[in-house]
């Protein structure tokens, strides 16, 4: 049986909005492919480059880069990010939409990030746009 996950509307590169389940987070990392690239595989170590939006589960959306129109870098794979990124786009093909559904002992745990309007325990959910890597 698969876990409950968001619906996700929109397409590559366009901000995605979610609709959610009436249904509890799974308690692990899942991982989804919504649209399938063509590009280089992401390994561990690469800089990857992304759009993505957050959202906490059944909450607000807490960052996404499409409003500022400028995607991010960032190395992957090598503790840089929070772990549920770092498991969940190693491996990822570039120019794929990945639904990632990440529980809190893979986000930001008990502490949360209050400042970003995530709370302790919080499951976060983020549509990632994996526009490119560099080794």
């Amino acid at each position: 049986m698969s876990a409950a996950l968001p619906e996700v509307s929109g397409s590559f590169g366009e901000k995605p909005t979610l609709t959610f389940p009436d249904a509890a987070p799974s308690g692990e990392l899942e991982v989804l492919v919504l649209s399938r690239g063509d590009g280089e595989l992401v390994e561990a170590g690469d800089d990857i480059e992304v759009h993505y939006l957050g959202q906490s589960w059944q909450g607000g959306v807490f960052d996404n880069s499409y409003d500022r129109r400028s995607s991010i870098n960032f190395p992957i794979g090598v503790g840089a990010v929070i772990a549920g990124w770092d498991e969940g786009l190693v491996g990822q093909q570039v120019g794929s939409r990945v639904l990632l559904s990440i529980p809190s002992h893979l986000g930001y745990g008990d502490r949360g990030v209050p400042q970003a309007g995530i709370k302790g325990g919080d499951t976060l959910v983020f549509v990632v746009d994996v526009v490119g890597t560099k080794r």
